[in-house]
């Protein structure tokens, strides 16, 4: 089975890794679903969330940029004002969304309203259309709030959490369950990996789907202690905050033999930035896991 054969395809991370896959097989059109985190509190979506208290709207758009098929819509949506203006420190992007978000009647309508005007097929849903912040519980019991103070933790935390009552995107709840495959990654384990994980609808319909899922790797260590976990205890720590383990294939240069999952390797960087995956190279490794993962099913 090939993957543009496949029913539903769901991307589930944040950041510049989640838009980099969701480039990669933007091909799929409406099959492709991307669920992207939004407990950024760092940066231009700092900003935002600290004044207006909505949402992360950073990987929303990150991801949208990555989409557009238009040179000049990507830099726009990129576009930050300089120190000459009042908006100093803000993205034009962000700010879209989020105005967009004030002339709909929820979060959701305002991405696709944005997707429609740059002639993006995929779809991009926000894990949670309400605010929340990730919270890191560590060794000594102490809680650490938000992903700027998480990402300068000295060692990994004993788990990890969401502020608040949070509640998944229907839509995201219904992509998973519809999907035959499901990506994890790449990106920073912590702060895009894992907080879709942690919304009690989307850990459910993972727990629950007959979906095959992908951990993707990082090319490069991160900076912070998850840099410093193997693979098997990247799977492990997934399996520990879900109580399930759901990973069935990794794609990694790395070979562990404490990790008892198969893994594909030759992952291949992008010419221009190192620590990015290289599209064609990634496709090919995904249709590679593909093959392996749904040749009973083909």
């Amino acid at each position: 089975m090939q993957l543009h054969s496949l029913r539903r395809i769901t991307a589930i991370g944040g950041g510049h890794g989640l838009g980099r896959v969701l480039s990669t097989l933007s091909f799929m059109k409406h099959k492709l679903v991307g669920i992207v985190a939004t407990t950024d509190n760092g940066g231009a979506t700092g900003l935002l969330r600290e004044s207006q208290h909505c949402i992360a709207w950073g990987d929303i758009r990150n991801c949208l940029s990555q989409l557009v098929e238009q040179p000049l819509a990507a830099e726009v949506l990129n576009y930050r004002f300089d120190c000459t203006s009042s908006l100093h420190g803000h993205n034009f992007g962000n700010l879209l969304l989020y105005t967009l978000d004030q002339l709909s009647a929820r979060p959701l309508d305002g991405i696709q309203l944005l997707s429609r005007l740059l002639n993006i097929d995929n779809r991009i849903l926000p894990m949670s259309e309400c605010p929340t912040d990730l919270i890191a519980t560590t060794n000594d019991g102490i809680q650490c709030h938000g992903e700027i103070r998480i990402d300068k933790l000295p060692v990994m935390p004993r788990k990890l959490s969401l502020s608040g009552t949070v509640k998944a995107t229907p839509e995201a709840i219904r992509h998973i369950h519809n999907s035959q495959l499901i990506l994890l990654g790449p990106g920073s384990f912590m702060t895009s990996v894992m907080p879709p994980l942690l919304v009690n609808g989307i850990r459910d319909a993972l727990l629950t789907t007959q979906a095959k899922v992908v951990f993707i790797d990082n090319l490069v260590d991160e900076n912070g202690p998850a840099g410093d976990l193997s693979l098997a205890e990247k799977v492990a720590f997934i399996e520990k905050q879900l109580g399930k383990q759901i990973v069935d294939l990794v794609l990694s240069n790395k070979q562990e033999k404490d990790l008892k999952l198969p893994v594909i390797g030759g992952l291949e960087s992008d010419e221009d930035v190192y620590y990015r995956h290289n599209t064609s190279n990634l496709l090919a490794k995904l249709e590679a896991a593909t093959k392996q993962l749904l040749v009973e099913s083909a």
